[in-house]
């Protein structure tokens, strides 16, 4: 795929930012103080008993020799017992006490997070700004390179490329079923990367979960063992892919701000702050349930400070960096769902249209091929002179696979070869469109 042509593992890792987070050799390097590893530690035992110090590693994501000395002070504060598996001493296992099994649950009732290490929120933030979308490199050639199999606009491309070289916010619009989502989809390709992803962060005692296996995809063959390394980088990362996150119509408020479990007393990174050195994509903005004025109000402050400024329930109040490619796409007039002041702090405003007959014909036959549909230039000149004055000869990018999805259904329904014919283009054409004198 084209994709893969531009993929980040052909522009390499950012090796400063690979440095910036190397492998921890003792506690003082985690920027974690002893209490925290501890109760974490107690959290652990408690949700699985009779552990290894490798197991223990491999779970809180933190080398041995770092977490080593917390078991051995939390077993002279008899809160952690040790158990050997055999006479020389080797192997041992840990458990808790009755004592630490208490502490253990005192902690969990503050906070219930109970996974990998998480990192400072300083660390974070310095390591966003190494991994910065504003950083990536896009060229003429890159966006060329990426849609070379995709019948698209010259003019488009020549508007995408500059917006997404910027790493600032753009504003699609234009009619349904014009390409805007396939191609906002596509343009996380465009940026460099991979980048490192920490699957939790510490504001000040609280935990806030970020790493997500929805948006956040490891690459391949970066897994680290973090007992018996000792080099690499911290395993409290993971090397991923840059982020896509595409939300729609589904959008609300609370989204955009951290989301806390009662029952499980756990802090969940928003939305945009998953997409941190990715890409962000509002599709369909104006049909979410909130108001789009509400929402379009959410972003300006973070979009010109690059940073958002989230609360905890305590009311602590904390900035986290605001970086990624922010896409609005709508269907709805700009000029009608938000105003100069809002349009003007977007740099790149882009407007999709419909397809003209020549480019159209390209995607059609493009579509056919790939769906190994026989093609009919009959048939084909039908529909162009025949069909498409009907509907007003609107012609768009999302008609050839969905027309030609329904001409395959009728033709595998009749036992028929996949082909183009009078009747299967006319059966499609019927079920495609909305026909109201057929409704009475």
């Amino acid at each position: 795929m084209e994709a893969e042509l531009i993929s980040s593992e052909d522009r390499g890792v950012d090796y400063l930012a690979t440095r910036m987070i190397s492998r921890p050799h003792t506690l003082e390097d985690t920027g974690l103080d002893h209490f925290f590893v501890a109760d974490l530690l107690l959290k652990h035992l408690n949700l699985v008993s009779n552990q290894t110090l490798q197991q223990l590693s491999r779970h809180i994501a933190l080398p041995g020799a770092v977490l080593e000395p917390v078991i051995n002070l939390l077993r002279q504060e008899a809160k952690v017992e040790s158990r050997s598996e055999n006479l020389s001493g080797k192997g041992l296992r840990y458990v808790l006490t009755d004592r630490g099994r208490a502490v253990a649950l005192d902690a969990l009732s503050r906070d219930g997070y109970c996974g990998p290490a998480p990192v400072l929120l300083s660390d974070y933030e310095a390591l966003v700004r190494r991994q910065s979308v504003s950083r990536c490199v896009v060229t003429e050639e890159d966006i060329h390179r990426l849609f070379r199999n995709t019948v698209v606009e010259e003019r488009l491309l020549a508007q995408l490329g500059p917006a997404v070289h910027s790493g600032r916010a753009m504003f699609i619009y234009g009619p349904a079923g014009s390409g805007k989502s396939y191609i906002s989809r596509q343009l996380v390709r465009l940026l460099a990367g991979p980048v490192y992803v920490p699957y939790a962060i510490l504001v000040g005692d609280t935990v806030i979960s970020l790493f997500d296996p929805e948006f956040h995809h490891p690459v391949h063959g970066e897994e680290q063992d973090p007992v018996h390394l000792t080099s690499g980088h911290d395993p409290r990362y993971v090397l991923c892919h840059r982020p896509e996150v595409i939300t729609g119509g589904e959008l609300t408020l609370d989204m955009l701000d951290l989301k806390f479990d009662e029952q499980r007393k756990q802090y969940q990174a928003p939305i945009h702050l998953k997409a941190s050195n990715g890409m962000l994509l509002i599709d369909d903005l104006g049909r979410q349930r909130v108001s789009h004025m509400d929402l379009l109000n959410r972003w300006i402050v973070p979009m010109e400070e690059k940073r958002d400024f989230l609360n905890l329930r305590a009311g602590q109040h904390f900035a986290v960096p605001f970086d990624m490619l922010l896409i609005f796409s709508t269907n709805l007039n700009p000029l009608e769902l938000a105003d100069e002041a809002f349009l003007r702090r977007i740099g790149h405003k882009i407007g999709f249209r419909t397809m003209n007959p020549e480019a159209f014909l390209r995607l059609w036959q493009q579509v056919c091929q790939e769906m190994g549909i026989e093609n009919d230039a009959d048939v084909t000149r039908y529909m162009m002179s025949e069909l498409y004055p009907t509907q007003g000869s609107v012609l768009l990018p999302c008609h050839p696979r969905d027309l030609l999805g329904l001409v395959s259904d009728y033709c595998r329904y009749r036992g028929l070869p996949a082909r183009l014919s009078r009747e299967s283009m006319h059966w499609a054409w019927q079920n495609y469109f909305v026909h109201m004198d057929n409704v009475g």
